[in-house]
């Protein structure tokens, strides 16, 4: 009988449709609409009692969104990656790295005169 059906083949016992009867009423709750820069609509279900946040990240886009439908939240500017010598030339001057370039290899031959091993 290989072949034969059988309806409750793969599950267990006792197992079955599980609704509200079985898990007990659902925690009211609060839909709340939420907006992105691309034009997205995200619906989200909070309970009553749940401290909406102020912002969500789209489901689609991945942007932010507000519940403001007139006025979403701008997109972020994304930062290009910037090297350490980008960041150290943000403080100092040409003129400023020259000087402790200078004072660096001045003690540094200072150190060599002397006999000091430097790798």
């Amino acid at each position: 009988m290989a072949g034969a059906g059988n309806a409750i083949r793969g599950s267990r016992i006792g197992s079955g449709p599980m609704g509200e009867a079985e898990r007990g009423e659902a925690a009211p709750r609060q839909s709340i609409d939420y907006f992105c820069s691309s034009g997205h609509r995200t619906l989200i279900a909070f309970a009553v009692e749940a401290v909406v946040p102020e912002s969500w990240d789209c489901p689609r886009c991945g942007m932010p969104a507000s519940m403001d439908a007139d006025n979403p939240p701008p997109v972020p500017k994304n930062e290009p990656y910037k090297t350490h010598l980008a960041y150290v030339k943000e403080r100092r001057s040409d003129a400023e790295a020259q000087d402790i370039l200078d004072e660096a290899l001045s003690t540094l031959r200072q150190r060599r005169k002397s006999g000091d091993l430097i790798f």
